[in-house]
C-alpha cells in the first residue's frame, strides 16, 4: 500500500477564508500523548499564504509514524528551511499528573504557538478535539481560526510536518533520558507501553519521569516509587516556566531528504 503524499490544500482553504493578502497557516500535531513517561511534545509548522500562493514544503514529508527514525531526522533542516516558521511545545509528565492530559495537551501548543513568534490567522489541528480555541484571542487580537481535522497529520503537509519536528525533538529528549534510568530502556522505546517498559517499572518503581497518575505496570496493582539512590542532574526539563521552547530542535550536518526503501517505517511500539 502506497503512503498517501500530503498537500496544501487545507492550508490554501483556511488562508482564502481568512481574506486576501499575507495569511499565516499553522499546522499542530502532538506526539507522546499515549506514552507512559517522558513528555508530551505539541510541534507547530506554519506556511506563509500570499494571495494564494505558498511555497512547497520538502519532497518526502509525510505523517510521522509513516516514516523511519532517519527519515524524519533527515527532513527536519529542510522544514525549517523551508516552511515560514517552526516550533515545538512541551508539556511535562509532571504536568500531565496535575492537569490531565488533555489540559497539558493545551498548554503544549500554546508553547509551541508562542515559540513560533509569528502572527496566526489560522491553525489546522489533527483530530476531532479542540484543545485551542477557548485559549486563544486577546483584546488586542481576535482569536484565529481554528479547524479540526481527523488524519490531518496525514493529508495535510504543514501538520505532517508539525509531527516530524515534534516526533524528532521528544525523541531525542528520551534518549537523554535515558542515560539517567537505562533500566527502563527509553532510548529504545521512547516512553511508551512497551512490555519491556512494563516489566522494568514493575522491577524498579516509577521514575520521576513516569506518569505515576496512569496505571503503568503490567499487573494492576500500584507501581512503588523507584527507591534508588538520588539520580544525577537530569537533562534541561522540557517544560521551563513560564513556557519557553527548550534547546532548539537538533539540527544534522547531512539534512539531504532520504525517500528509499532500505528504511522501514516507525516501529509499532514506538508510535504515539
Amino acid at each position: 500500500m502506497s503512503i498517501v503524499a500530503p498537500t496544501l490544500d487545507a492550508e490554501l482553504s483556511l488562508a482564502a477564508r481568512c481574506g486576501p493578502g499575507r495569511r499565516v497557516v499553522v499546522g499542530i500535531d502532538e506526539v507522546g500523548r499515549g506514552a507512559l513517561a517522558g513528555p508530551v511534545a505539541m510541534g507547530a509548522c506554519a506556511i506563509e499564504v500570499v494571495d494564494g500562493r505558498v511555497a512547497a514544503l520538502p519532497e518526502g514529508v509525510r505523517d510521522s509514524k509513516k516514516l523511519s527514525a532517519l527519515r524524519r531526522a533527515a527532513l527536519v533542516d529542510p522544514i525549517l528551511d523551508t516552511a515560514h516558521a517552526g516550533s515545538v511545545g512541551w508539556a511535562s509528565a509532571a504536568e500531565i499528573d496535575e492537569i490531565g492530559i488533555v489540559p497539558a495537551l493545551t498548554r503544549a501548543a500554546l508553547r509551541a504557538l508562542e515559540a513560533l513568534e509569528v502572527e496566526i490567522d489560522a491553525i489546522l489541528l489533527d483530530g476531532n478535539v479542540d484543545v485551542l480555541s477557548a485559549e486563544l484571542g486577546s483584546a488586542e487580537r481576535p482569536a484565529p481560526l481554528v479547524e479540526l481535522r481527523v488524519a490531518a497529520d496525514r493529508d495535510c503537509a504543514s501538520v505532517s510536518a508539525a509531527s516530524i519536528l515534534a516526533k524528532v525533538a521528544r525523541d531525542a529528549y528520551m534518549v537523554e533520558l535515558d542515560a539517567l534510568a537505562p533500566e527502563y530502556s527509553w532510548a529504545q522505546n521512547k516512553g511508551y507501553g512497551a512490555a519491556v517498559h512494563r516489566e522494568a517499572i514493575d522491577r524498579h518503581g516509577t521514575h520521576e519521569h513516569h506518569r505515576r497518575s496512569w496505571r503503568l505496570g503490567s499487573g494492576a496493582g500500584t507501581v512503588p516509587k523507584r527507591s534508588s539512590p538520588q539520580a544525577p542532574a537530569p537533562v534541561a526539563n522540557p517544560t521551563p516556566a513560564p513556557a519557553p521552547a527548550p534547546d532548539p530542535l537538533p539540527t544534522l550536518s547531512h539534512a539531504g531528504v532520504l525517500w528509499g526503501d532500505q528504511w522501514e517505517p516507525q516501529p509499532k511500539e514506538e508510535r504515539r
